[in-house]
């Protein structure tokens, strides 16, 4: 199976070095900046679960050989539309897009270019990021992917990918209800970044704080209402289970998106709240601390568009 890796980040870094590591064939679509990096320190993975230095082989977007069999699409929402245009050549009839965004928006996008029986659902659950080497640091122990048609239906091609990734260092999970599984991280994650980047703290300092742990939790149940709205309502016990997380004492947990803020990055405004919010429907008046969460993140972006 040859698999396109579309960037080499945090996220397409990790799943694809650790693919690359069990032997399998694996390209990585990056920038040339990235790909003279890689050529001369390597793929470098600094995780719990052990490290790796690999020799990652490259292409970039005006030197892509294809049909690939599966595209592994991890880049940032923001960055999907010239992705699209520079995976096209990678794409035959009997490839398959297992993208990795957050939220639902970049289905619709990549079902017009390619065709929805092209595009698989799919999430990963990992906090990481580069450092200033270019090392990929694996933050917590969690590396999971999740992948499914969604349609519901175990297809041959689903098989064939679940397969093909046993014995790579990180769990990999086909679902028959992969779309609900990302309504449900979509929930957890608009949460989490949402009230990290209002309160510019950890989880452990928000639920310390007076009034902290009922902000947490009344914006959890506004993203719960958009879900439910949709169709997609959590169930109780990952309901419950954010909860746990959202709340726990001295929790050190942030969303990438705070640390984006932070450093003056680009950040998913709009693919992770403000689509969320397109969705409420006959809720939309009933989320204010999600509506909330949105405009200071919009502000964020206005002021540094202004500077």
């Amino acid at each position: 199976m040859r698999i396109l890796v579309v960037g080499a980040g945090a996220t397409g870094g990790y799943f694809g070095g650790r693919l690359l590591e069990a032997g399998r064939d694996v390209r990585f679509l990056v920038r040339p900046r990235r790909a003279t990096q890689l050529a001369e320190h390597g793929l470098r993975l600094r995780s719990p679960y052990g490290d790796a230095d690999l020799v990652a082989p490259t292409v970039t977007a005006d030197a892509i050989e294809g049909p690939y069999d599966l595209v592994l699409l991890s880049c940032k929402a923001y960055h999907l539309d010239p992705v699209i245009e520079d995976i096209a050549p990678a794409v035959g009839p009997h490839t398959a897009i297992l993208p990795l965004l957050n939220g639902m928006r970049h289905l619709d996008r990549l079902d017009a270019r390619f065709g929805r029986e092209r595009v698989l659902g799919g999430l990963c659950v990992i906090a990481g990021t580069l450092d200033g080497e270019g090392r990929i640091l694996h933050l917590n122990r969690m590396h999971g992917l999740a992948f499914g048609e969604r349609d519901g239906t175990r297809s041959a091609r689903v098989e064939a990918i679940r397969a093909h990734m046993e014995g790579a260092r990180f769990d990999a999970r086909a679902s028959e209800h992969i779309a609900q599984d990302m309504w449900d991280k979509w929930v957890f994650l608009a949460t989490l970044a949402g009230i990290t980047c209002l309160m510019r703290a950890p989880i452990g300092a928000i639920a310390a704080a007076p009034g902290g742990e009922q902000a947490v939790l009344g914006l959890l149940d506004d993203c719960r209402r958009v879900a439910a709205e949709a169709g997609h309502a959590p169930r109780e016990a990952v309901l419950a289970n954010a909860r746990t997380v959202l709340t726990e004492a001295g929790s050190p947990l942030t969303a990438s998106m705070l640390r984006d803020l932070e450093h003056g990055d680009p950040i998913e405004a709009d693919q992770i709240i403000g689509d969320l919010i397109e969705r409420a429907g006959t809720q939309r008046e009933a989320i204010p601390l999600l509506r909330l969460a949105y405009a200071h993140l919009k502000a964020y972006e206005a002021r540094r568009a202004g500077e």
